[in-house]
Protein backbone atom coordinates (compact mmCIF):
# COMPACT_ATOMS: atom_id res chain seq x y z
CA UNK A 1 0.00 0.00 0.00
CA UNK A 2 2.57 2.37 0.41
CA UNK A 3 3.91 3.59 -3.19
CA UNK A 4 7.24 5.32 -2.69
CA UNK A 5 9.26 6.89 -0.12
CA UNK A 6 7.86 10.16 -1.67
CA UNK A 7 4.24 9.33 0.64
CA UNK A 8 5.37 6.48 3.04
CA UNK A 9 7.40 6.02 6.03
CA UNK A 10 8.56 2.72 6.38
CA UNK A 11 8.25 2.75 10.37
CA UNK A 12 4.62 4.29 10.31
CA UNK A 13 3.85 1.37 7.63
CA UNK A 14 4.78 -1.27 9.77
CA UNK A 15 3.63 -0.01 13.17
CA UNK A 16 0.00 0.68 11.01
CA UNK A 17 0.10 -2.96 9.93
CA UNK A 18 0.66 -4.43 13.53
CA UNK A 19 -2.22 -3.09 14.73
CA UNK A 20 -4.76 -4.86 11.88
CA UNK A 21 -6.30 -7.94 12.82
CA UNK A 22 -5.64 -10.89 9.91
CA UNK A 23 -8.56 -10.54 7.62
CA UNK A 24 -10.41 -8.09 9.79
CA UNK A 25 -11.08 -5.34 7.01
CA UNK A 26 -12.59 -2.67 9.92
CA UNK A 27 -9.66 -2.69 11.44
CA UNK A 28 -7.89 -2.19 7.88
CA UNK A 29 -9.71 0.84 7.63
CA UNK A 30 -9.66 2.07 11.68
CA UNK A 31 -5.29 1.55 11.81
CA UNK A 32 -4.60 3.37 8.62
CA UNK A 33 -6.89 6.38 9.16
CA UNK A 34 -6.08 6.65 12.54
CA UNK A 35 -2.21 7.10 11.35
CA UNK A 36 -3.39 9.03 8.39
CA UNK A 37 -4.89 11.43 10.66
CA UNK A 38 -2.34 11.41 13.32
CA UNK A 39 0.52 12.21 9.93
CA UNK A 40 -2.68 15.11 8.69
CA UNK A 41 -2.21 17.04 12.09
CA UNK A 42 1.41 16.84 11.85
CA UNK A 43 1.57 18.57 8.29
CA UNK A 44 -0.91 21.38 9.59
CA UNK A 45 1.43 22.02 12.86
CA UNK A 46 4.45 22.12 10.14
CA UNK A 47 2.62 24.56 7.70
CA UNK A 48 1.43 26.77 10.41
CA UNK A 49 5.09 26.81 12.46
CA UNK A 50 6.24 27.98 8.73
CA UNK A 51 8.24 24.24 7.85
CA UNK A 52 7.19 24.37 4.31
CA UNK A 53 9.16 20.82 3.53
CA UNK A 54 8.35 19.34 6.21
CA UNK A 55 4.40 20.59 5.68
CA UNK A 56 4.95 18.70 2.26
CA UNK A 57 5.86 15.72 3.12
CA UNK A 58 3.35 14.97 5.80
CA UNK A 59 0.27 15.76 3.72
CA UNK A 60 1.37 13.04 0.71
CA UNK A 61 1.96 10.58 3.49
CA UNK A 62 -0.97 11.54 4.85
CA UNK A 63 -3.33 11.59 1.32
CA UNK A 64 -1.25 8.10 1.05
CA UNK A 65 -2.82 6.50 4.30
CA UNK A 66 -6.06 7.79 3.83
CA UNK A 67 -5.96 6.33 0.35
CA UNK A 68 -4.77 2.94 1.85
CA UNK A 69 -7.40 3.53 4.88
CA UNK A 70 -9.91 3.86 1.87
CA UNK A 71 -8.74 0.54 0.32
CA UNK A 72 -11.27 -2.02 1.56
CA UNK A 73 -14.58 0.14 1.80
CA UNK A 74 -15.88 -0.69 -1.97
CA UNK A 75 -17.58 -3.81 -1.34
CA UNK A 76 -20.30 -1.33 0.58
CA UNK A 77 -20.55 1.34 -2.12
CA UNK A 78 -23.43 3.50 0.38
CA UNK A 79 -20.96 3.25 3.34
CA UNK A 80 -19.89 6.93 3.50
CA UNK A 81 -16.36 6.63 5.27
CA UNK A 82 -15.94 5.78 1.31
CA UNK A 83 -16.16 9.19 0.17
CA UNK A 84 -15.04 11.31 3.45
CA UNK A 85 -11.97 9.03 3.15
CA UNK A 86 -11.02 9.64 -0.32
CA UNK A 87 -12.24 13.14 0.14
CA UNK A 88 -9.62 13.51 2.88
CA UNK A 89 -6.62 11.61 0.35
CA UNK A 90 -7.67 14.06 -2.60
CA UNK A 91 -7.67 17.60 0.00
CA UNK A 92 -4.29 16.64 1.75
CA UNK A 93 -3.05 15.94 -1.36
CA UNK A 94 -3.70 19.47 -3.01
CA UNK A 95 -2.23 20.85 0.13
CA UNK A 96 0.93 18.76 -0.65
CA UNK A 97 0.75 20.29 -4.33
CA UNK A 98 0.45 23.64 -3.12
CA UNK A 99 3.84 22.73 -1.92
CA UNK A 100 6.20 21.32 -4.52
CA UNK A 101 8.82 22.47 -5.57
CA UNK A 102 7.98 22.37 -9.09
CA UNK A 103 4.36 24.09 -10.89
CA UNK A 104 1.58 21.48 -10.16
CA UNK A 105 -1.49 22.58 -11.46
CA UNK A 106 -4.92 20.85 -10.96
CA UNK A 107 -7.04 20.56 -14.34
CA UNK A 108 -10.15 19.47 -15.92
CA UNK A 109 -10.27 17.50 -18.96
CA UNK A 110 -13.33 17.64 -20.88
CA UNK A 111 -14.97 14.69 -21.63
CA UNK A 112 -18.37 14.12 -22.74
CA UNK A 113 -20.38 16.18 -21.17
CA UNK A 114 -18.75 16.47 -17.92
CA UNK A 115 -14.84 16.42 -17.05
CA UNK A 116 -12.08 14.18 -15.71
CA UNK A 117 -9.84 15.27 -12.78
CA UNK A 118 -6.29 15.93 -13.71
CA UNK A 119 -2.79 17.40 -12.40
CA UNK A 120 -0.12 18.96 -14.96
CA UNK A 121 3.30 19.22 -13.11
CA UNK A 122 5.83 21.23 -14.86
CA UNK A 123 9.84 20.87 -14.27
CA UNK A 124 9.68 25.10 -13.93
CA UNK A 125 7.71 28.33 -14.08
CA UNK A 126 9.54 28.90 -17.59
CA UNK A 127 7.80 29.13 -21.13
CA UNK A 128 10.48 26.40 -22.44
CA UNK A 129 8.65 23.60 -24.43
CA UNK A 130 9.38 19.97 -22.49
CA UNK A 131 8.81 16.43 -23.78
CA UNK A 132 5.48 15.80 -21.71
CA UNK A 133 4.30 12.19 -20.31
CA UNK A 134 0.89 11.34 -20.06
CA UNK A 135 0.04 8.92 -16.75
CA UNK A 136 -2.81 6.96 -15.81
CA UNK A 137 -2.91 3.98 -13.89
CA UNK A 138 -5.02 0.92 -13.68
CA UNK A 139 -8.25 -0.63 -11.81
CA UNK A 140 -7.94 0.97 -8.24
CA UNK A 141 -5.92 4.50 -9.32
CA UNK A 142 -6.41 7.43 -7.48
CA UNK A 143 -4.85 10.74 -9.22
CA UNK A 144 -3.10 11.73 -6.28
CA UNK A 145 -1.24 8.41 -6.18
CA UNK A 146 0.09 8.96 -9.68
CA UNK A 147 2.50 11.95 -8.03
CA UNK A 148 4.77 9.51 -6.15
CA UNK A 149 4.08 6.63 -8.41
CA UNK A 150 5.65 8.14 -11.91
CA UNK A 151 4.87 12.24 -12.18
CA UNK A 152 7.51 12.95 -9.49
CA UNK A 153 10.44 10.89 -11.10
CA UNK A 154 9.03 12.51 -14.31
CA UNK A 155 9.43 15.65 -13.94
CA UNK A 156 13.26 15.01 -11.92
CA UNK A 157 14.23 13.86 -15.38
CA UNK A 158 13.29 16.80 -17.61
CA UNK A 159 9.60 16.03 -18.31
CA UNK A 160 6.13 17.48 -18.31
CA UNK A 161 3.86 15.17 -16.89
CA UNK A 162 0.10 15.53 -17.21
CA UNK A 163 -1.35 12.88 -14.73
CA UNK A 164 -5.80 12.24 -14.54
CA UNK A 165 -8.37 9.13 -13.67
CA UNK A 166 -10.35 8.17 -16.40
CA UNK A 167 -13.86 6.06 -15.44
CA UNK A 168 -13.74 3.47 -13.38
CA UNK A 169 -11.11 5.52 -11.29
CA UNK A 170 -10.01 8.13 -8.55
CA UNK A 171 -13.48 10.88 -9.07
CA UNK A 172 -14.61 9.22 -11.78
CA UNK A 173 -16.20 6.55 -9.98
CA UNK A 174 -16.53 7.87 -6.38
CA UNK A 175 -18.17 11.09 -7.12
CA UNK A 176 -19.63 11.12 -10.93
CA UNK A 177 -20.53 7.35 -11.06
CA UNK A 178 -19.06 6.78 -14.31
CA UNK A 179 -17.60 3.00 -14.59
CA UNK A 180 -14.81 1.50 -16.57
CA UNK A 181 -14.79 1.47 -20.42
CA UNK A 182 -12.83 -0.68 -22.39
CA UNK A 183 -12.46 1.65 -25.43
CA UNK A 184 -10.10 3.64 -23.90
CA UNK A 185 -9.00 5.67 -27.10
CA UNK A 186 -11.92 7.90 -26.40
CA UNK A 187 -10.73 9.08 -22.94
CA UNK A 188 -7.31 9.45 -24.06
CA UNK A 189 -7.74 11.31 -27.39
CA UNK A 190 -9.56 14.64 -25.17
CA UNK A 191 -6.75 14.08 -22.71
CA UNK A 192 -4.22 14.23 -25.67
CA UNK A 193 -5.76 17.43 -26.55
CA UNK A 194 -5.40 19.19 -23.16
CA UNK A 195 -1.74 18.30 -23.12
CA UNK A 196 -1.20 19.73 -26.34
CA UNK A 197 -2.49 22.82 -26.01
CA UNK A 198 -0.28 23.64 -22.85
CA UNK A 199 1.95 26.15 -24.19
CA UNK A 200 4.89 24.57 -22.62
CA UNK A 201 3.99 20.77 -24.35
CA UNK A 202 7.01 19.85 -27.66
CA UNK A 203 3.94 18.73 -29.15
CA UNK A 204 6.19 15.86 -31.45
CA UNK A 205 7.49 14.41 -28.01
CA UNK A 206 3.74 13.24 -25.96
CA UNK A 207 4.57 10.11 -24.78
CA UNK A 208 1.74 7.53 -22.47
CA UNK A 209 2.39 5.95 -19.76
CA UNK A 210 -0.46 3.34 -18.56
CA UNK A 211 0.08 1.65 -15.24
CA UNK A 212 -1.45 -2.02 -14.32
CA UNK A 213 -4.55 -2.00 -15.86
CA UNK A 214 -3.06 0.61 -17.81
CA UNK A 215 -1.09 -1.85 -19.55
CA UNK A 216 -3.84 -2.43 -21.44
CA UNK A 217 -5.67 0.55 -21.86
CA UNK A 218 -2.68 3.15 -22.72
CA UNK A 219 -1.44 0.35 -25.92
CA UNK A 220 -5.30 -0.10 -26.95
CA UNK A 221 -5.52 3.93 -26.76
CA UNK A 222 -2.05 4.04 -29.24
CA UNK A 223 -4.00 1.98 -31.70
CA UNK A 224 -6.19 4.55 -32.48
CA UNK A 225 -4.34 7.82 -31.01
CA UNK A 226 -1.72 8.54 -33.75
CA UNK A 227 -0.29 12.19 -31.73
CA UNK A 228 1.44 9.95 -29.68
CA UNK A 229 5.68 9.94 -29.95
CA UNK A 230 5.78 6.50 -27.70
CA UNK A 231 3.70 4.66 -25.67
CA UNK A 232 4.59 2.78 -21.78
CA UNK A 233 2.65 -0.54 -21.25
CA UNK A 234 3.48 -1.05 -17.11
CA UNK A 235 3.21 -4.04 -17.14
CA UNK A 236 1.95 -5.39 -20.43
CA UNK A 237 -1.76 -6.93 -20.22
CA UNK A 238 -2.79 -8.28 -23.98
CA UNK A 239 -6.31 -10.40 -22.86
CA UNK A 240 -7.89 -9.93 -19.55
CA UNK A 241 -10.05 -12.49 -20.30
CA UNK A 242 -7.42 -14.56 -20.79
CA UNK A 243 -6.00 -14.04 -17.37
CA UNK A 244 -8.63 -14.94 -15.83
CA UNK A 245 -8.31 -18.62 -16.74
CA UNK A 246 -6.68 -20.16 -13.52
CA UNK A 247 -9.36 -19.16 -11.55
CA UNK A 248 -12.34 -20.79 -13.66
CA UNK A 249 -13.14 -24.37 -12.74
CA UNK A 250 -12.53 -27.34 -14.89
CA UNK A 251 -15.82 -28.30 -17.05
CA UNK A 252 -16.66 -31.70 -16.78
CA UNK A 253 -16.61 -32.26 -20.37
CA UNK A 254 -13.33 -31.01 -21.22
CA UNK A 255 -14.61 -27.54 -22.78
CA UNK A 256 -13.83 -23.83 -21.95
CA UNK A 257 -15.32 -22.51 -19.14
CA UNK A 258 -14.96 -19.23 -20.45
CA UNK A 259 -17.07 -20.43 -23.07
CA UNK A 260 -19.78 -21.18 -20.57
CA UNK A 261 -18.90 -17.97 -18.46
CA UNK A 262 -19.80 -15.60 -22.01
CA UNK A 263 -23.06 -17.81 -22.10
CA UNK A 264 -24.53 -17.07 -18.64
CA UNK A 265 -22.15 -14.65 -16.39
CA UNK A 266 -23.24 -15.60 -13.43
CA UNK A 267 -22.76 -19.29 -13.99
CA UNK A 268 -19.74 -19.54 -11.97
CA UNK A 269 -21.17 -17.09 -9.08
CA UNK A 270 -20.84 -19.66 -6.56
CA UNK A 271 -17.30 -20.71 -7.28
CA UNK A 272 -16.08 -16.73 -6.98
CA UNK A 273 -17.95 -16.34 -3.94
CA UNK A 274 -15.91 -19.33 -2.15
CA UNK A 275 -12.95 -17.95 -3.49
CA UNK A 276 -13.75 -14.77 -1.70
CA UNK A 277 -14.86 -16.18 1.47
CA UNK A 278 -10.93 -17.96 1.69
CA UNK A 279 -9.05 -15.45 0.08
CA UNK A 280 -8.49 -11.30 1.32
CA UNK A 281 -7.15 -10.27 -2.22
CA UNK A 282 -9.62 -12.39 -4.18
CA UNK A 283 -12.85 -10.65 -1.49
CA UNK A 284 -11.23 -6.83 -3.11
CA UNK A 285 -10.59 -8.06 -6.53
CA UNK A 286 -14.10 -9.05 -6.71
CA UNK A 287 -15.66 -6.17 -4.78
CA UNK A 288 -13.65 -3.52 -5.91
CA UNK A 289 -13.71 -4.40 -9.57
CA UNK A 290 -17.92 -4.64 -9.53
CA UNK A 291 -18.19 -1.25 -8.12
CA UNK A 292 -15.92 0.05 -10.61
CA UNK A 293 -17.55 -1.78 -13.52
CA UNK A 294 -20.78 -1.72 -12.73
CA UNK A 295 -21.74 -4.74 -12.68
CA UNK A 296 -23.89 -6.67 -10.01
CA UNK A 297 -21.68 -10.13 -10.23
CA UNK A 298 -18.47 -11.48 -9.88
CA UNK A 299 -19.03 -13.36 -12.91
CA UNK A 300 -20.32 -10.68 -14.59
CA UNK A 301 -17.26 -8.77 -14.41
CA UNK A 302 -14.94 -11.59 -15.37
CA UNK A 303 -16.82 -11.64 -18.52
CA UNK A 304 -16.40 -8.36 -18.95
CA UNK A 305 -12.91 -8.86 -19.65
CA UNK A 306 -13.53 -10.81 -22.98
CA UNK A 307 -13.47 -6.93 -24.09
CA UNK A 308 -9.96 -6.08 -22.57
CA UNK A 309 -8.00 -7.67 -24.80
CA UNK A 310 -5.32 -6.05 -28.26
CA UNK A 311 -6.52 -8.71 -30.60
CA UNK A 312 -6.07 -7.21 -33.90
CA UNK A 313 -5.45 -3.88 -32.03
CA UNK A 314 -1.82 -4.05 -31.45
CA UNK A 315 -0.56 -4.36 -34.75
CA UNK A 316 -2.47 -0.97 -35.53
CA UNK A 317 0.20 0.95 -32.91
CA UNK A 318 2.53 2.61 -34.80
CA UNK A 319 4.64 4.59 -32.49
CA UNK A 320 8.08 3.21 -30.56
CA UNK A 321 6.41 0.81 -27.42
CA UNK A 322 7.82 -0.23 -24.46
CA UNK A 323 6.02 -3.46 -23.02
CA UNK A 324 7.25 -3.99 -19.25
CA UNK A 325 6.76 -7.43 -17.46
CA UNK A 326 7.35 -7.99 -13.57
CA UNK A 327 8.84 -10.89 -12.32
CA UNK A 328 6.01 -13.01 -10.82
CA UNK A 329 3.24 -10.98 -12.19
CA UNK A 330 0.20 -12.33 -10.50
CA UNK A 331 -1.76 -10.98 -12.98
CA UNK A 332 -0.64 -10.85 -16.77
CA UNK A 333 1.67 -13.30 -16.53
CA UNK A 334 4.00 -13.66 -19.73
CA UNK A 335 1.63 -10.95 -21.77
Amino acid sequence: MCSSDLAADIAECLTTASRIADGDLESWHREWFTTAARVHADADRSAEGGHPVSARLAYLRASNYYRAAEFFLHDRPDDTRLLTTWRASRDTFARAAALLPHPAEAIEIPYEGTTLAGYHYRVDATPARRPTLIFHGGLDSTLEELYAAGAAAAVARGYNCLTFTGPGQGRTIREQGMPFRHDWEHVITPVVDVALSQPQTDATRVALLGWSLGGYLAPRAAAFEHRLAAVVAWDGAFDNFAAAGPMLPQMADGSDPRDALVRDPRVFDDHFRQLMTVATGAYWAFTHGMWAFGVASPGELIAAGRHYNLRGLAERISCPTLVCEAANDPFWQGQ
